[in-house]
C-alpha cells in the first residue's frame, strides 16, 4: 500500500490497568519514529474526547514523562465506557459514527490506536468500517487491555499479569495474617476479586500456593456453578485441618440456575449490567450460619487494577510492545486489526505480537478452560499455573519521590478545535 501521511490519534477506554499507560507510551514513542506520522494526538476520555473534539498534543509533552507513563497507573488520557450501541440506540450510534469520522477528517487523523477491552475493540471495528464506507483512508489498530484476560484470540491481555501478581501476593499476605490469628474454633476469610463472566483474576491467586497449607484454599470462578453444600463441606474440611480457610471469590460466581450470587438488581452499570457487589459477604453469612465459623471478608476493588508499584515487568514490556506493534501495523498499511500476543513456549518464556481481525475479537469472551481447573472445581491446576506463572515475572524499578512512587501527570496541551461543538 502507498505511504500515507497524516496525524496519529491514540485513546484509552474501559477500566484502567496497572500497565494501560505502558501501551500508551509504546504507541507515542513508536509513532515518533515514522516520517509519515506528522502529529501525535491523544483523545481525552476515549471516544468521548473525539466526539467532543477534545484532543491533546503529545508533541508538547516531555520525553521523560512519556517514558515514565510505563510505571503510572490509571488512564493518563482519561477513559470512558461509552458504547456505540446499534442494537438499543441505532440512531444515536449512527450519528456518533458520523461525528467521529468528521473530527478525524478535520484533524487529518490517518492512524487511530484504541487501547481497550472487548467493547473498545468493537468500537475500533465500527470506526474502521465506517471510515471505509465514507471513502476516508484511516488505519485503525486496536491495542488489547484488560485485567479480566477475557479477550479472545490472544494468549493473554496486557494488565492480567500485573493483577495476578498483586492479587496473589495480597492473598499470600492475608493468609499469613489470618493463619496467625486463627484459634481452635477456626476462621474463614473470603476475598472478593473482579471478574463478571470469566475467572482469570480469581484463578491467578493460586500462584500464591507453594504448599498445601498455603492460601488460597478455595478459588470460586464464574465458570463453575456454585454448589452450597460442596462449598461448605470443603470449608469445614480445610478449617478442621488448618484452623483457617482463605476463599477467593470471583465477583460473578453463579449458582446452578445461572443466578449471580452477589448481584444487586436495583443498580446497573454503564452497559446496563446489574452491579456486582457482595458475593463474598453473602457467602460469609452462609458460612457463619451453617458452620458457625467466624468469618471476615475483604474486597480488593480498584486496588487490584491500580497497583503499579508491584506490577509485572513482563506485563509492562508486553504492554509497550503491543502499542509499538499497533503503530507499525498501521504504518505498514493494516487496518481493522487488533494486536494479539502469541506464546511460543513457557520455559524459557517467549511471546511475540501478531495482528488479528477485529471481526473475530469484538463482543466475544474467553473463559478459563475447564481442564485447567481441578476435578471438583475448587482450585486451578498445574496447567493453569504453567500458563500464568511466566506472566508475573520481573519487578520494575519505579521513579521515587519522598519515598513514594512518582507518577506522571500529562501537561494536556489542547489541540485547537476545527469544528462546531457537537450538538
Amino acid at each position: 500500500m502507498a505511504d500515507l501521511t497524516g496525524n496519529l490519534l491514540v485513546a484509552q477506554s474501559g477500566g484502567p490497568t496497572a500497565v494501560i499507560n505502558a501501551s500508551l507510551a509504546g504507541v507515542v514513542q513508536e509513532a515518533g519514529k515514522h516520517e509519515g506520522i506528522e502529529e501525535i494526538y491523544g483523545s481525552r476520555n476515549g471516544v468521548l474526547g473525539i466526539l467532543n473534539e477534545d484532543l491533546i498534543d503529545f508533541n508538547e509533552e516531555k520525553a521523560r514523562a512519556i517514558d515514565n507513563l510505563k510505571y503510572t497507573p490509571g488512564a493518563a488520557l482519561g477513559t470512558c465506557r461509552y458504547k456505540l450501541d446499534f442494537k438499543k440506540k441505532p440512531e444515536q450510534a449512527a450519528k456518533d459514527l458520523d461525528r467521529l469520522c468528521e473530527v478525524l477528517e478535520a484533524h487529518n487523523i490517518r492512524y487511530f490506536c484504541y487501547i481497550g477491552g472487548n467493547d473498545s475493540q468493537d468500537t475500533s471495528n465500527k470506526i474502521h468500517q465506517h471510515a471505509a464506507e465514507r471513502g476516508y483512508e484511516l488505519r485503525v489498530i486496536g491495542v488489547p487491555k484488560t485485567i479480566d484476560n477475557d479477550l479472545p484470540n490472544t494468549d493473554h491481555s496486557p494488565g492480567f499479569g500485573s493483577v495476578a501478581k498483586y492479587n496473589a501476593t495480597t492473598i499470600a499476605e492475608i493468609g499469613k495474617d489470618v493463619g496467625s490469628m486463627a484459634s481452635d474454633q477456626g476462621m474463614c476469610c473470603l476475598v472478593e476479586v473482579m471478574g463478571r463472566s470469566a475467572g482469570w483474576i480469581a484463578a491467578g491467586t493460586v500462584l500464591a500456593r507453594r504448599n498445601p497449607s498455603d492460601a488460597p484454599h478455595i478459588v470460586l470462578v464464574p465458570e463453575i456453578p456454585f454448589d452450597q453444600e460442596s462449598f461448605l463441606s470443603r470449608v469445614k474440611a480445610v478449617t478442621d485441618t488448618h484452623n483457617y480457610c482463605v476463599v477467593v471469590v470471583g465477583e460473578g460466581i453463579k449458582d446452578a440456575q445461572g443466578e449471580e450470587i452477589g448481584v444487586d438488581k436495583t443498580r446497573v452499570d454503564a452497559f446496563g449490567h446489574p452491579l456486582l457487589s457482595g458475593a463474598a459477604e453473602n457467602l460469609g453469612e452462609i458460612v457463619e450460619e451453617k458452620l458457625g465459623t467466624k468469618t471476615r471478608t475483604a474486597k480488593l476493588g480498584y486496588a487490584q487494577r491500580a497497583a503499579a508499584h508491584f506490577a509485572s515487568q513482563t506485563d509492562i514490556d508486553e504492554a509497550v510492545a503491543c502499542g509499538q506493534a499497533a503503530v507499525r501495523g498501521a504504518v505498514e498499511g493494516k487496518s481493522g486489526y487488533m494486536i494479539k500476543l502469541v506464546r511460543g513456549q513457557n520455559d524459557p518464556y517467549e511471546c511475540h505480537t501478531e495482528l488479528h481481525d477485529l471481526n473475530e475479537i469484538a463482543n466475544q469472551e474467553k473463559l478459563v478452560p475447564r481442564e485447567w481447573l481441578s476435578e471438583d472445581g475448587f482450585l486451578p491446576n498445574e496447567q493453569f499455573i504453567a500458563y500464568a506463572a511466566p506472566l508475573i515475572q520481573g519487578q520494575p524499578k519505579l521513579p521515587l519521590e519522598g519515598g513514594l512512587p512518582k507518577y506522571v501527570v500529562l501537561e494536556n496541551y489542547s489541540v485547537e478545535k476545527k469544528l462546531l461543538v457537537k450538538s
